[in-house]
């Protein structure tokens, strides 16, 4: 139960600027909606619904992805070079796994919240979406996967300036490619096949098909698993070489 240490004390730290965080993340969806649900989806249909339903469970999935990863990364890496905050946990007596575990949940649950507030304005917006455990279980993953790719960028990258550039060239295109906003088969064949391997495209699908009263689907949910796991067990290794 080493973990529960380091998550309960984000978990503080979270409670205390819940209020901040909860109108930061009012503001991209704000905008996302209304762009696309008022605006450019007013009257446009995809794959047979709205482009309104199309879209947001694209943008909880990208919120799930940007939430959890810049409150793991940023965060983590500003604690490693500049705040030297982190050298508290690592002469503790905590193991890795429980450091990491500890700080990819607190991730998760600022991923978890985000999404959930975006999902509360979709349906204000007036988005008929179908949310089950199946649905939840992949915004978790979406969440977890992300959270943990958060610890590997930040004990790896040297300078805040470097993970901003992490951001930009891994983050960003991932963001706007990975049938958030648009099907990836729209895409050139070349560019759809490395889409299709991507962790956000497989979260994208699963919590689309979910919506819309469908089965989950098998493979999505077994990359994200995967990617899940891999990403843990690299997050583990690689403070264990920093301590």
């Amino acid at each position: 139960m080493d973990f529960y240490t380091v998550f309960w004390r984000e978990m503080v730290v979270f409670r205390r600027t819940f209020i901040k965080f909860f109108a930061s993340r009012l503001v991209s969806p704000l905008l996302y909606l209304v762009a696309f649900g008022w605006g450019l989806g007013r009257g446009l249909s995809m794959d047979g619904g709205s482009y309104l339903e199309f879209v947001v469970p694209g943008i909880v999935a990208l919120s799930a992805m940007n939430t959890s990863f810049n409150a793991v990364g940023v965060s983590l890496n500003m604690s490693r070079l500049y705040h030297k905050t982190l050298e508290e946990y690592l002469i503790a007596p905590i193991s890795a796994s429980a450091f990491v575990l500890g700080k990819v949940l607190a991730g998760t649950v600022r991923g978890l919240v985000a999404s959930l507030i975006i999902l509360g304005l979709a349906f204000l917006f007036g988005a008929h979406l179908v949310v089950n455990g199946w649905f939840l279980l992949v915004v978790f993953l979406t969440c977890f996967l992300f959270a943990a790719l958060g610890v590997v960028a930040a004990m790896t990258i040297n300078s805040h300036e470097d993970m901003a550039n992490f951001s930009t060239f891994v983050i960003l295109p991932m963001s706007f490619l990975c049938g958030t906003f648009f099907s990836p088969d729209r895409l050139p064949k070349a560019v759809a096949y490395i889409i299709e391997v991507l962790p956000l495209t497989h979260a994208s699908y699963a919590l689309r098909a979910l919506a819309r009263g469908g089965e989950v689907l098998p493979i999505s949910l077994a990359v994200l698993l995967g990617y899940a796991i891999a990403l843990f067990l690299a997050g583990v290794w690689v403070v264990k070489k920093v301590r």
